[in-house]
């Protein structure tokens, strides 16, 4: 007895390095692999490989077991369950694990199992895959280069779209309803919500962040459950990480540079997955480090690393309790009014909140905000039209509007900044009046400066200085964008950290770019809340 327990409490967690691989790819020979990659190494591994049909397919290849482990997991499921249930256990991640490992080392021991490191690691793997993960689509959870994930039935495979790849299909297929349907109840289970044939359709975020549309049965799709999962981006992009990714260039970012830092107010437009809200939070960035700001969004998708931040989400309708009110967007924007914020950001505007979003900025607050629309005339068109209904006097206090697009080039998809407008006024005919500061020409993939900009003309004005201190403040504030690109700094808080600093001591930072590390050595933030990391060089841009 303490022989067999101190062998299986000598087994320590899996590395990779140390144990090596627990996969073995196994896939039609008339397949070709493109690319092959470790979605968590050595334990789920994913290939890409284009069919004989020249489709691309997305294969997942987990740790194979053998009979007796298939065996061991399976009688495992129902003792490690109970004994879960029995245990009060933390909420947090690594007590879950713990609790979840422990039950397993009691179960094995009293019915005297005994495994090798191999099988351990094996087994370990799927129960915490299934009890604490995403179940068979757990490794689509770990892959950062998937952006969403679909499924449309059960006996169907699931869709995906890649970063690369674009719609791809995968070799992953719930067998059966009950299956499918027990997935989709345990994603409205993980955050609280209630599914069923009597309530089957649910909004909600995932414990990560992610986006998830679930239905439930064959009430409202013909082919049973589905779910699509909008994955989220823990670690968000910075205003580098887009310039490198060429959706802005440095002319552009240091546009908005100066537009945040003087209380211009922006509103980021284009169509669906255009990269609206990723654009937002990475000049949000630019907000001064002390400036009271309130986010105000239906599912939590912006993250700063500001002190004076307060992050509001409107509460699903479903979990509202009975005999209280439904809070809605409206409602919050109201409250925030009275906070006395110099900054409201709102995720996207769809109805009503439109009217107090834009009475904010006639009343001086600097507002950042999305809206789903194609151009800058067919933006203003809806603000002015149901259900928004903006009054056009209103849309003259609105700054910027930066549109964006999705294009494709050699299979890739892309994401450009299509123009960067100024709204300037109204014309005689009460028409609005712009002026297009930045154009996107396709056919050169490169952006073109009107050298006319009402904003840096106000922001002269504002500050007692003329158009000659505007182009030298212009040059030092790019020399200090391309340092940190040339310097691969591109994590949101380190980024964050030299724009303040910049704020502070605009010479320091100037007479540091050859080594801008030393700044962040002693950051503003406080030590607590600063997380002084380096964003991982080979993460994939979008």
């Amino acid at each position: 007895m303490f022989k067999k327990k101190e062998i299986r409490e000598s087994v320590p967690e899996y590395d990779f390095e140390r144990d090596g691989s627990l996969v073995t790819p196994e896939y039609d020979p008339s397949y070709t692999v493109v690319e092959s990659y470790w979605a968590r190494p050595g334990l789920s591994q994913v290939v890409i490989a284009v069919t004989p049909s020249n489709e691309y397919q997305y294969l997942v290849f987990e740790p194979s077991l053998t009979p007796f482990e298939k065996e061991v997991l399976e009688r495992l499921y129902a003792g490690v369950r109970d004994l879960l249930i029995l245990e009060d256990v933390a909420l947090d991640e690594g007590s879950k694990t713990t609790a979840l490992y422990d039950a397993m080392e009691k179960y094995l021991e009293r019915f005297e199992i005994e495994l090798e490191p191999q099988a351990v690691y094996k087994i370990r793997y799927y129960l915490k895959r299934n009890y604490l993960g995403w179940g068979i689509l757990d490794p689509l959870q770990h892959d950062r280069d998937i952006e969403d994930i679909s499924c449309d039935g059960y006996n169907t495979p699931i869709f995906l779209f890649h970063r690369k790849y674009r719609n791809i299909q995968t070799s992953i297929v719930f067998q059966d309803s009950e299956e499918l349907d027990s997935m989709v109840v345990l994603f409205a289970q993980k955050t609280g919500k209630h599914i069923s044939v009597s309530s089957p359709i649910v909004d909600t975020a995932l414990p990560d962040g992610s986006r998830a549309q679930l239905t439930y049965g064959r009430t409202v799709t013909s082919h049973g459950s589905s779910f699509t999962i909008r994955k989220f981006r823990e670690t968000p992009y910075s205003p580098i990480d887009l310039i490198l990714n060429h959706t802005f260039t440095v002319e552009e970012m240091v546009y908005f540079w100066m537009a945040a830092e003087y209380n211009q107010s922006i509103l980021f437009i284009g169509g669906t997955a255009s990269g609206k809200t990723t654009s937002l939070n990475a000049v949000a960035q630019f907000i001064p480090h002390l400036a009271k700001v309130i986010t105000i969004e239906d599912t939590r998708e912006i993250t700063l690393s500001h002190q004076n931040w307060l992050a509001s989400v409107v509460p699903d309708a479903t979990n509202v309790l009975e005999g209280r009110a439904n809070i809605e967007m409206f409602d919050l924007l109201k409250a925030a009014m009275r906070q006395r914020p110099e900054y409201i950001l709102v995720g996207e505007v769809r109805g009503v909140e439109a009217q107090t979003l834009f009475q904010a900025m006639n009343t001086g607050h600097t507002t950042f905000s999305t809206l789903h629309a194609g151009s800058v005339d067919s933006a203003i068109h809806r603000l002015e039209n149901e259900p928004l209904n903006v009054p056009k006097a209103m849309i003259e206090s609105l700054n910027v509007v930066s549109s964006q697009v999705r294009l494709y080039r050699d299979g890739k998809q892309i994401r450009r900044c299509n123009e960067i407008v100024e709204i300037v006024g109204m014309s005689e005919t009460k028409d609005v009046v712009v002026n297009t500061v930045f154009k996107y020409r396709p056919d050169t993939d490169n952006v073109v400066y009107s050298a006319r900009s009402e904003v840096y003309n106000r922001i002269a004005e504002i500050t007692g200085n003329d158009m000659n201190w505007i182009s030298r403040e212009l040059q030092r504030r790019a020399m200090v964008l391309e340092a940190m690109i040339d310097q691969r700094i591109r994590d949101y808080r380190d980024v964050s950290e030299i724009f303040w600093r910049y704020y502070a001591m605009p010479d320091l930072v100037l007479s540091s770019l050859d080594d801008l590390s030393v700044l962040l050595e002693s950051g503003i933030m406080a030590p607590s809340l600063r997380r002084n990391m380096r964003a991982d060089l080979d993460t994939p841009l979008v």
